[in-house]
């Protein structure tokens, strides 16, 4: 198919009123994506593809996310929803530029896969006008039925005004729509509004295909592949089935999860081998975790970069831009924020780290915090390598502490610490030059090979 040219439209106008929420529709979420970036994902991409978003009046946010997830988004505004072929006429534009095949998708579909959109194309290069894309559903009860003769799509009855043999019929029209570039624009203008709500609705082009002399096809796909969203129960079943793709996905990739059914990723969540995630783990979107890497029960982790044989939680929280390098350990009741934490770093209990820096092999003790907010502007910490903070302390930001440097438990530290001092203090911090000897003492014989 890389010899035809190809727009895709997708409409993405739609108010959403039954979901009862002020959130347009199409901006809600599924596995930590939005409804149309799930299908903006799926459009054909790349050399002779082109890309539009119909949008409704005052729906900049949708325009917004639309140029986010595909910056090459052409972007209309349907002044007025009247009806399906009224939204597609909305960018006329984009399709008087002539494109081999023109593809209408829907901005609440996010389960519709980049495979079945290139499929719904192959007619058109074999010589059709249009491809209507359909689906065998358990329940064909209020969907247009796909009338099909010897192979060709004659019309869409709607169960309305489908006769009983009509309504036995479980072929059924998922809406998604591909058109010849040809003949699309001619073929969606005479498109009426004679019905009841005089809306301009696009199921009418087949009936314009079959009396032009033209041909229609039709393109079956899984029910859940076509799952429109219009109400927040709708929404958490599609949730679901998206999980159970993205679960079976890891484990065919290698991943081991001991529990799939409990575990929530993200669309985008990247694993490397032999990564292992425990019961009741939450991905959220922008997370890669690299190889031999371990997140334990009950953590919830967005935003995040997990270095090579890294441990998370149980029951750690790590927040957008913390990233842990490798064998870098993360514990129980472990917060982190904006902070990198380098190979080796141990972070094992009850500890908050925000906009911090903690060089390697540092290991801060439990129940420690990075004071990052004064109430107006965050400031950072910075961690030097081998430092060592003890139980219960605070790190008044901003703050430097050396390599090798060692706070005592309950230290309140609000000056910079030069490398390898010793700092003890409850609620005031002294550097005590006579125990910081000692304390290098001893760190240069533990160093020494043990003998006999």
């Amino acid at each position: 198919m890389t010899d035809r040219s190809c727009l895709t439209i997708v409409l993405a106008a739609g108010e959403g009123t039954r979901m009862r929420s002020s959130l347009p529709k199409v901006l809600h979420q599924v596995a930590g994506q939005t409804l149309l970036a799930h299908v903006l994902s799926a459009a054909p991409r790349g050399a002779g593809t082109s890309l539009a978003v119909v949008v409704g009046p005052g729906h900049e946010t949708v325009a917004e996310e639309a140029r986010r997830v595909r910056p090459d988004v052409m972007t209309f505004v349907q002044p007025a929803r009247l009806g399906t072929a009224h939204a597609v006429l909305a960018a006329r534009e984009a399709i008087a530029r002539g494109a081999d095949d023109v593809v209408i998708a829907f901005g609440d579909t996010p389960l519709i896969s980049a495979d079945t959109l290139a499929r719904m194309r192959e007619p058109l290069q074999a010589g059709a006008s249009l491809a209507v894309l359909g689906f065998r559903a358990a329940d064909p009860a209020g969907y247009g039925r796909l009338i099909v003769d010897n192979g060709r799509l004659t019309a869409i009855r709607e169960q309305a005004e489908a006769s009983a043999s009509e309504r036995r019929i479980t072929l059924c029209n998922a809406g998604v729509m591909a058109f010849d570039g040809k003949t699309a624009l001619r073929i969606i203008e005479k498109i009426g509004n004679a019905n009841s709500k005089g809306e301009y609705y696009l199921t009418d082009a087949v009936g314009i295909v079959r009396e032009s002399g033209l041909t229609a096809a039709v393109i079956e796909t899984g029910e859940d592949e076509v799952r429109g969203i219009n109400t927040k129960a709708q929404l958490a079943e599609a949730e679901q089935v998206m999980q159970t793709r993205l679960r079976k996905a890891a484990l065919d990739a290698g991943v081991t999860m001991v529990a799939p059914e409990t575990v929530f990723l993200a669309g985008d969540t990247s694993f490397g081998k032999d990564v292992t995630i425990e019961p009741y783990v939450v991905i959220g979107p922008g997370v890669a975790i690299a190889d031999g890497a371990v997140v334990h029960s009950f953590s919830h982790l967005v935003q995040a970069s997990i270095g090579r044989n890294a441990s998370v939680g149980p029951y750690a929280r790590l927040r957008p831009g913390t990233s842990l390098g490798e064998g870098a350990k993360v514990g129980n009741f472990v917060e982190a924020k904006a902070a990198v934490l380098e190979a080796g770093v141990k972070v094992n209990h009850l500890t908050y780290v925000g906009d911090a820096h903690i060089g390697a092999n540092a290991n801060i003790g439990a129940g420690t915090i990075t004071c990052n907010y004064d109430g107006f502007n965050k400031y950072r910490t910075e961690i030097g390598a081998g430092a060592f903070v003890g139980s219960n302390s605070s790190l008044v930001a901003p703050l430097k502490i050396g390599n090798g440097a060692y706070v005592g438990s309950g230290s309140v530290v609000t000056k910079n610490v030069p490398d390898d001092a010793l700092v003890v203090g409850r609620g005031r911090q002294t550097v005590r030059e006579d125990w910081a000897r000692r304390f290098r003492e001893m760190k240069a014989l533990a160093k020494k090979p043990k003998t006999g």
